[in-house]
C-alpha cells in the first residue's frame, strides 16, 4: 500500500463502461451499467456484491478477457488490449488454470519464460514463490496430483512470480483452509507493500475485504453499478492485531450496511458476514 501522487498514472482506469452479453437477442442480459473505477499505483481495491452483480465480469474488462460494450478500460495508462499484449499484469482467478502437462515448477516458470528470463533465475524464482505458498515439496508433482486448494495455491505463486505492477484476482483463497488463507492474505499485503503492485481484488468475505483494502468497492444487484465506496484507513502494516482493532469491526459493519443497502441474496451475503 502505497502513497501515491495526483499526477502518478492509474494502474487501472475505467470510465463509463457497460457490458452487454447477446445483445439485441431474447437473452440480452445487461451486466454492467455505467462503471467508473480507479485505483492508483500501490493501491488495494476489493470488489464485493452479490452473486452475479458483475464483480468477476469487471475484473474480466480490466484483463481485456472481454470487450466493454460502451466506455474505456486502461491498465497503467494503456488500453486494455495493449497493456494484455505487454503483460503489464498477472491473474489468480477461481479456477487454477494450471497446464497439466507441465510440473508445478514449470506452471511458476511459465509467466518468466514469456518474459525471456533465464532458465536459472527462473526456477529460482519458482521456487520462492511455492515456498512462499508452502508447497515447495511439490515442485516436481503434476497438477492433477495436487488437491484443488493446493491447485490454486500454485495458480497464486504463478501469478506473483513476476512481480508485475498489477494483480488481478478473483476469490483467490476461496478454497484455502482459514489459516493458510489468512497467512497468505499476509502475505499478499507484504509482497505488494514491496514491490508497489496494485490489486483489483473480488472477494465475497466482507472480513477479507476491509483487511486487505485501502478501499472496498460494493455493487449492486445485477445490472451492475457501484453505489458505495468504502475508504479503510488501518495502516500499512497490517497484522493478526489489525483483525482485533476496534476500527477493523467498524468497517466491515460499514460494507455490510452498504451490502444490506440492495437487495442482496441472503445466503451470499451470509458467507462473507460469517467469516467475522
Amino acid at each position: 500500500m502505497t502513497e501515491v501522487g495526483a499526477s502518478a498514472v492509474p494502474a487501472v482506469e475505467v470510465t463509463g463502461a457497460g457490458k452487454v452479453f447477446n445483445p439485441g437477442t431474447t437473452r440480452q442480459v445487461d451486466a454492467l451499467v455505467a462503471i467508473d473505477l480507479h485505483v492508483g499505483p500501490g493501491e488495494f481495491v476489493s470488489l464485493i456484491g452479490p452473486s452475479g452483480c458483475g464483480k468477476s465480469t469487471l475484473l474480466r474488462l480490466v484483463a481485456n478477457l472481454i470487450e466493454p460494450t460502451s466506455g474505456s478500460v486502461r491498465v497503467n495508462g494503456k488500453p486494455a488490449p495493449q497493456a494484455r499484449l505487454d503483460q503489464e499484469y498477472g491473474m489468480a482467478f477461481q479456477q487454477a488454470g494450471l497446464f497439466e502437462w507441465r510440473s508445478v515448477v514449470k506452471n511458476v516458470e511459465l509467466p518468466l519464460e514469456l518474459k525471456g528470463w533465464d532458465k536459472g533465475p527462473r526456477r529460482q524464482r519458482a521456487m520462492e514463490m511455492l515456498q512462499l505458498v508452502k508447497l515447495g515439496d511439490f515442485a516436481e508433482h503434476r497438477p492433477w496430483q495436487l488437491s484443488g486448494g493446493m491447485q490454486q495455491r500454485v495458480a497464486i505463486a504463478r501469478a506473483l512470480a513476476a512481480h508485475p505492477p498489477l494483480l488481478l484476482m478473483d476469490e483467490p483463497f476461496g478454497a484455502l483452509d482459514e489459516m493458510t488463507r489468512e497467512h497468505m492474505q499476509a502475505e499478499l499485503l507484504r509482497i505488494c507493500g514491496e514491490t508497489g503492485t496494485s490489486v483489483l481484488f473480488v472477494t465475497h468475505s466482507i472480513p477479507e475485504a476491509v483487511y486487505l483494502s485501502d478501499r472496498v468497492v460494493v455493487m449492486s444487484p445485477r445490472p451492475g453499478q457501484i453505489t458505495t465506496v468504502v475508504p479503510v484507513d488501518l495502516g500499512s502494516d497490517r497484522d493478526l492485531d489489525t483483525r482485533e482493532d476496534a476500527r477493523f469491526f467498524e468497517k466491515v459493519t460499514e460494507v455490510r450496511e452498504a451490502l444490506r443497502g440492495h437487495e442482496v441474496d441472503e445466503l451470499e451475503l451470509a458467507r462473507g458476514i460469517g467469516d467475522v
